[in-house]
């Protein structure tokens, strides 16, 4: 039985390679949430760790960074600040297992200890990381929850996928926008305009809020929840990942497609919002789902790429 709920999703400026800090406004950001009534924050993809400077990393280097888990000390710690905080929260690191297999990784983690983990399906930050090859779908108050990582939501079969397994809300942790694309309009913003946010906030929203950031998104994440009928958490970080700069926008989206919370500062923030079962059924994707005709259409989604399918994957990496 689910009832309503309050969520929280953050953003802030994490520090590359630098765990102790990003861990420490982690445990800031769950502390305010907890004090707002959340009972669940979810924060960016490698949050834990930093993302874009994992680009220039060897091997080995990757191995020192990376942890075990659910073993390993920023696991720990999260389940330490669940513990404290009484919140449920989920973060990103990069993980290891017993045979140096190198895994882009996010975490559900409470009082307790880990509740759920997943690992990016379609991972290109490194060459050394290793693809996930399974959902994830698990329990938080009787809601069932999932989570795909920044480009597995763009493969839209991925956020189906995980509507089918049971999911009323889907976790999407990125570190997106503001780097350069075939798509209009895209490109870098200025890592100059974040230096001087302060002085001039208006040139760096305009770039933040248009075909570089907030504005691509928009056109494409608010119909992932709506024809899936699911909640959607997306979390982003703000301000500078290595040499690239993220505009943030971490917001909670209904089943209608509807932002109800968004992070709109340039500051570490969060947003929270109750959330409702009775939106899950109401929402037109709730009558898509139970309207498929999967006879139809089984043999041709499920088919083997052709080699130039597989060019066009190698050449997105």
């Amino acid at each position: 039985m689910m009832d309503k709920m309050k969520i929280s999703t953050a953003q802030f400026e994490n520090r590359s390679g630098d765990k102790a800090y990003n861990l420490s406004v982690i445990e800031k950001l769950a502390k305010r949430a907890a004090e707002e009534g959340s009972k669940v924050i979810a924060f960016h993809e490698c949050s834990i760790t930093g993302y874009t400077f994992a680009r220039k990393l060897t091997r080995e280097q990757m191995l020192d960074l990376a942890e075990f888990i659910p073993h390993g000390e920023s696991v720990l710690k999260l389940t330490e600040i669940a513990k404290k905080q009484n919140i449920i929260i989920l973060a990103g690191l990069f993980e290891k297992d017993a045979d140096d297999n190198l895994f882009k990784a996010y975490v559900c983690v409470d009082k307790n200890g880990l509740v759920a983990k997943y690992r990016k399906l379609h991972p290109f930050i490194n060459p050394y990381l290793t693809a996930g090859n399974e959902y994830c779908v698990f329990e938080i108050d009787g809601w069932k929850c999932g989570i795909l990582i920044c480009y597995d939501n763009n493969i839209i079969e991925n956020v189906r996928a995980t509507a089918l397994l049971g999911a009323n809300i889907i976790f999407m942790p990125h570190v997106t926008m503001c780097t350069p694309s075939t798509r209009p309009g895209a490109g870098f913003v200025s890592p100059t305009l974040w230096e001087n946010r302060e002085a001039d906030p208006t040139s760096l929203r305009l770039e933040f809020d248009g075909m570089k950031g907030r504005d691509w998104l928009m056109k494409w994440l608010p119909s992932r929840a709506y024809d899936n009928a699911v909640y959607v958490v997306f979390a982003n970080p703000i301000g500078m990942d290595d040499d690239q700069l993220k505009n943030g926008c971490s917001m909670i989206i209904d089943p209608f497609g509807d932002v109800l919370a968004e992070c709109r500062s340039f500051d570490d923030s969060l947003v929270t919002a109750t959330i409702t079962p009775e939106k899950l059924i109401q929402a037109g994707g709730h009558r898509y789902i139970k309207a498929r005709r999967p006879a139809l259409y089984k043999d041709i989604i499920g088919q083997e790429h052709t080699s130039e399918q597989k060019v066009v994957w190698l050449d997105n990496k």
